[in-house]
């Protein structure tokens, strides 16, 4: 890997090597720059540190504490960011639904939320197009929700798991259509430039966590090392503390911390995908790109109900990708979807796989199983099978994110993330609940019951049209300091009822080819 002394003026930092950070990476290293990610985790080898394991397997998980209040906290670890070279990708579970045209165009269609200032067919479907065919998305030959596709997915559905048939089953006999999920793990081997082969999914289970043979198309078996043969550096272990400004208030340096000594790298141009938390922590440790005050705010979560239950034949709710069947006949709901909605926006349905810890871990947290009572349970563990929403959240004054008088070990001030569901992701979460119940008992499940939580933290640094109302332009780029870029999910100005993963990326490619066209 190609290194850079710190006292050279580079072309770009970016900070964050994950969704939003790595594809950038990859493009301005291709593009000729010299650039550095700095990377607060460590470089992991996927053969040796992913253990087929759950318990091994918690330093992929951003562990330093985050304090959470308001009436729905939202519980961080496991449940949102990661640490490591590839960021949260190195435990997302690869499900890559593209968005529908109307997600972008909420306040518009409803009155409520905000639009993006972004066109679908010309700002977001040719990335998508690209990233599909570049990471190996697998998925159906026809998606029966939005636009029509320009190119197929390169390679077949993965198989789908016990909860997924199950799911089918249900929903056929309510009359709702379901479809083969497209999923970001390989079910046939490719070459990946830079990197080498990656096999096909071997069904192991372990997509929420790190996958070990390369199926998965995590940043670190894909644009990583695509950036590391095109010139970039990848400095790992190195926490980004502060920015350094000339007189003008660009930023010159950033300041970082790796194995206890701080660091200072110049440069002209920063790009900061840190993630929705620790982007907006950066940016108010510094006092920096927030004249609109809105750095923290509109903080959004994805409403994401989990229904489970129990059946007579084995479901095996180990194995396969998790997410392996998918539903967006709830995108806005109709008579066949469970009835009329009486609520902004829609969600979408999948089928969850569960490893054993942590499907323990939520009957504690949401059924209060403990003991023999929990020890009955699971023994029924190879008998469940789970259904969840992915649910539009809108923008409130009452969640936000701020720094808080509380010091972490490195003494900064930790982050505190306040979040209450409103009433239009209330009356979201009861229609999904009752639709999911139904799906369920259609299939023949004993057992039911409901586990409440939010995933992907949103929204904390959004991008608009406006500088008093969002901190970065369409570009990603901020309104008050030129040459700082943001990209990762803080700037999405809603919150979009599918996964986020693949936007984060088109997003990356996109603010990264306007910054060269600039």
């Amino acid at each position: 890997m190609k290194t850079h002394p710190t006292e050279d003026i580079l072309d770009a930092v970016v900070i964050g090597t994950g969704a939003g950070g790595a594809p950038l990476l990859a493009r301005l290293a291709m593009a000729g720059l010299n650039v550095v990610a700095l990377e607060a985790g460590k470089f992991w080898k996927a053969t040796d540190d992913f253990a087929t394991d759950e318990r091994t397997q918690d330093f992929l998980f951003w562990n330093d504490e985050r304090l959470t209040a308001g009436s729905d906290p939202i519980a961080f670890g496991r449940n949102n960011s990661g640490t490591g070279v590839g960021g949260s990708t190195l435990h997302y579970t690869a499900y890559t639904p593209r968005v529908q045209p109307d997600d972008l165009r909420l306040r518009t269609d409803f009155g409520v939320g905000e639009d993006w200032p972004l066109d679908y067919h010309r700002d977001i479907e040719p990335y998508y197009d690209e990233l599909e065919s570049f990471l190996g998305v697998s998925g159906p030959a026809a998606y029966p929700w939005g636009p029509a596709r320009k190119t197929s997915y390169r390679y077949a559905p993965l198989p789908i798991n016990g909860a997924g048939r199950l799911m089918e089953k249900g929903c056929r006999d309510l009359g709702i259509l379901t479809s083969p999920a497209a999923n970001a793990a390989l079910s046939a081997p490719q070459f990946q430039e830079g990197y080498g082969w990656r096999s096909a999914c071997t069904n192991r289970g372990f997509c929420q966590a790190g996958c070990n043979n390369g199926a998965k198309a995590s940043m670190d078996v894909t644009f990583i090392p695509l950036a590391i043969q095109h010139g970039a550096e990848v400095r790992a272990e190195c926490l980004v503390t502060h920015f350094e400004r000339d007189s003008q208030g660009r930023i010159t340096g950033v300041v970082y911390v790796q194995h206890g000594k701080q660091q200072r790298q110049r440069c002209r141009h920063v790009f900061l995908c840190a993630g929705s938390v620790e982007t907006p922590r950066l940016l108010l440790l510094n006092n920096l790109a927030n004249r609109s005050q809105q750095v923290g705010r509109n903080l959004m979560a994805h409403t994401a109900l989990q229904i489970w239950g129990e059946f007579d034949e084995p479901v095996y709710p180990w194995q396969g990708i998790p997410g392996a069947l998918i539903s967006e006949d709830t995108h806005r709901p109709t008579h066949r979807a469970g009835g009329p909605a009486d609520f902004v926006g829609g969600y979408l349905l999948q089928s969850i796989g569960v490893m054993p810890v942590t499907y323990a871990s939520q009957m504690a947290r949401g059924r209060g199983l403990w003991g023999a009572t929990m020890h009955e349970a699971m023994g029924r563990y190879n008998h469940v099978a789970g259904i969840n929403i992915l649910g539009d959240c809108l923008p409130y004054a009452h969640n936000y994110l701020e720094l808080s008088d509380e010091k972490d070990g490195r003494g900064l001030p930790k982050p505190r993330v306040f979040f209450s569901l409103g009433e239009n992701e209330e009356r979201l979460t009861s229609h999904a609940n009752g639709l999911m119940r139904a799906i369920w008992e259609a299939a023949g499940a004993r057992n039911i019951w409901a586990f409440p939580r939010s995933a992907h933290v949103i929204g904390t640094a959004r991008m608009g049209t406006d500088p008093d109302r969002a901190v970065v332009n369409a570009n990603g780029q901020s309104f008050d300091v030129p040459n700082l870029y943001i990209c990762d999910n803080s700037i999405f100005p809603s919150a979009l009822s599918v996964n986020p993963a693949l936007t984060i990326m088109a997003l990356s490619l996109r603010t990264a080819d306007k910054f060269l066209m600039s």
